[in-house]
C-alpha cells in the first residue's frame, strides 16, 4: 500500500505548502458551512485530499496520517454517530428530530443552539466523508496491488 514515497525536493516543498493550507481551509469551510456555501461534505473532501496527498508524497511508512482500514471504518461510524447524536439530543430535550431549539445545552439564544446543532451535524458529516474517501482509496490501492 504505497510503501515507497514519491518524494523529491519539489514534491516535498509542494506538500509542505499545500497540505497545511488544505487542512486549514477544510476547517474554515466546516466552521462557516452554516452561513456560507460549503459545509460538512466539502470539508470532508478537502481533508481527505490533504491526507491522500500526504500519503502519496511521504509514503505510508512515514507515520503521518497513517490511518488503517479498521480505524478508518470506525471513525466513519463515529462521524455517523455524531450526526445522529444531534438528532437524538433534540428528541431527549423534548422536541422533534433535529429541532435545535430543544438541544439540552445551556444557551439563551435559539440561534446559538441552531448554530451548535448545525456544527454537530457538519462535523459528523466531515468525519464520515473524509474516512469514506480514505476507505475508497485504500480499497483501490489494495486491489491494484493484488
Amino acid at each position: 500500500m504505497m510503501k515507497d514515497p514519491f518524494g523529491g525536493m519539489l514534491l516535498n516543498t509542494a506538500f509542505r505548502i499545500l497540505v497545511p493550507f488544505s487542512l486549514v481551509y477544510a476547517v474554515y469551510v466546516l466552521i462557516l458551512g452554516e452561513s456560507s456555501p460549503g459545509g460538512g461534505f466539502q470539508a470532508g473532501v478537502v481533508m481527505g485530499f490533504g491526507i491522500i496527498l500526504a500519503r502519496l508524497i511521504l509514503g505510508e511508512d512515514s507515520g503521518i496520517f497513517n490511518i488503517r482500514l479498521k480505524n478508518s471504518l470506525a471513525l466513519a461510524g463515529c462521524g455517523t454517530f455524531i450526526y445522529t447524536l444531534a438528532g437524538w439530543l433534540t428528541l431527549a430535550g423534548g422536541g422533534k428530530f433535529l429541532d435545535y431549539s430543544f438541544l439540552p445545552v445551556a444557551m439563551e439564544e435559539t440561534h446559538e443552539l441552531h448554530a451548535l446543532g448545525i456544527l454537530m451535524i457538519e462535523t459528523g458529516v466531515t468525519i464520515c466523508v473524509m474516512m469514506t474517501i480514505l476507505n475508497i482509496m485504500d480499497a483501490v490501492v489494495r486491489r491494484s496491488e493484488d
